[in-house]
C-alpha cells in the first residue's frame, strides 16, 4: 500500500523560513534514501547541495556502486519527474531534445519532446555518446531551455543533469571535453562500499530487497519539487564573511599557480564552489559559511575541472592528491 504524501511545508516567507525548510529538505530526503541506499550520506547530501545550488552532478565510479539508485530514490522522494537516457555511441541529439514529425491529420508538423524535457534527468553513462550527442546538453545545462527548429522552450525551473560514467573502462566512450566538464556543479567518486556496509547490503538481498522497486521498500515522496526551489532561497540567507570569499579566491588561484597544474579553476569554479558551500551550510541549517565548507567541497567542485601537468601526470599524482596538498598549504581565516 502506497504511503501517503507528506503535506507540503509552507512557502517561506523570509530567506530564514527557508534556511529551516533547507534543513527541512535535507532531513526528510535522507529518512527516505537510506531505506535503499547503505552508507552513502555523503552521496546523498552532495546531490541535494547540487539541486539547492541549482547545478547539475556527475556521479563516477565503477559499475554496482548504486549510482543510478541513488539518483532514482532521491527523485521519488521529492516527487520530480525523472526520465532516464541510456547514451550509446548510435544516441543522437534528437533522441535526446526531440524533433517534429508530420502529422497527417493536421497536415502540420508536430513537436515531439524527448526525455530532456523533465525535472530531473539521468544521463546514464554520459561518456559512451559522441561528442555531438554530448554537446546537445550543452544549452540545456547551461541555460535551462532548449533550440528546435528556431524556437526556444524552456525547461522546468528544477531541471537538473545527474550523469553517471564509468572511470575504469575506456572502450567504446568518448572523455567529455573540459567545456562541458566545466558545467557540472559536482563530481561525485563513489568507491566500494565499507565492509559493515556491504555486509548489510548481503543481508537485505539475501531477505528479499529489491532495489528496482522503490515503492515496495517503502520510499515515498515527501516532499515536492516546488518545495526545493523555494528552499534555494535559503543560499540569500547565507552569509559569507570577508575572509573567507578571499580564503576561497586564494584556493583557485593556488590552483593556477601550482607547477603540477597545466589548467587551474577558472572564475565559473569559484561561483560553483560558493554556492556548494552555501547550499551545504542552509542544508545543515546554518546561516552562515565557515573554511570548512570550502575545504569538504573543494574536492568534488574543482577536482574535474583541473588539468595536470605533464610531468604530474608521469610521476603518479592526481587531481585529489594536487588539491589534498593545496587545501594544506593556503593559509586558512580564523
Amino acid at each position: 500500500m502506497t504511503q501517503p504524501i507528506a503535506a507540503p511545508a509552507p512557502a517561506p516567507a523570509s530567506p530564514h523560513d527557508a534556511l529551516e525548510l533547507a534543513r527541512i529538505v535535507r532531513e526528510r530526503v535522507h529518512a527516505q534514501v537510506s531505506k535503499v541506499l547503505v552508507g552513502q550520506d555523503r552521496v546523498i547530501d552532495l546531490i541535494l547541495v547540487g539541486l539547492l545550488a541549482g547545478g547539475h552532478v556527475l556521479l563516477e565510479g565503477v559499475p554496482g556502486v548504486a549510482k543510478t539508485l541513488a539518483c532514482r530514490a532521491v527523485a521519488r522522494a521529492i516527487a520530480a519527474d525523472l526520465k532516464r537516457i541510456q547514451f550509446t555511441p548510435d544516441l543522437m541529439p534528437a533522441d535526446i531534445l526531440g524533433t517534429s514529425i508530420f502529422d497527417f491529420k493536421t497536415q502540420a508538423f508536430a513537436l515531439t519532446r524527448g526525455p530532456i524535457f523533465a525535472d530531473l534527468v539521468l544521463a546514464d553513462e554520459i561518456n559512451r555518446a559522441p561528442a555531438k550527442t554530448q554537446a546537445a546538453l550543452l544549452e540545456a545545462m547551461s541555460e535551462r531551455s532548449v533550440s528546435l527548429e528556431g524556437v526556444r522552450h524552456a525547461l522546468p525551473s528544477i531541471f537538473t543533469v545527474l550523469a553517471t560514467q564509468n572511470p575504469v573502462e575506456s572502450e567504446g566512450t568518448y572523455p567529455l571535453p573540459e567545456a562541458q566538464l566545466d558545467r557540472f556543479l559536482l563530481k561525485i567518486e563513489m568507491g566500494y562500499p565499507a565492509p559493515e556496509d556491504e555486509d548489510l547490503v548481503l543481508m537485505r538481498v539475501h531477505q528479499g530487497f529489491d532495489g528496482y522497486d522503490l515503492e515496495g521498500q517503502g520510499v515515498t515522496p515527501v516532499l515536492q519539487p516546488e518545495e526545493v526551489l523555494s528552499a534555494r532561497a535559503a543560499l540569500s540567507a547565507v552569509q559569507v564573511e570577508p575572509s573567507v570569499l578571499q580564503y576561497l579566491r586564494r584556493l583557485l588561484c593556488a590552483t593556477r599557480e601550482s607547477p603540477r597544474v597545466r589548467l587551474g579553476a577558472g572564475p565559473r569554479a569559484g561561483v560553483h564552489l560558493l554556492l556548494a558551500a552555501k547550499a551545504f551550510a542552509a542544508l545543515s541549517g546554518r546561516p552562515f559559511v565557515t573554511p570548512d565548507d570550502l575545504q569538504r567541497l573543494a574536492g568534488p567542485v574543482l577536482r574535474h575541472r583541473l588539468l595536470l601537468s605533464p610531468e604530474a601526470e608521469m610521476d603518479g599524482v592526481s587531481a585529489h592528491d594536487v588539491l589534498e596538498e593545496l587545501v594544506r598549504t593556503v593559509e586558512v581565516p580564523r
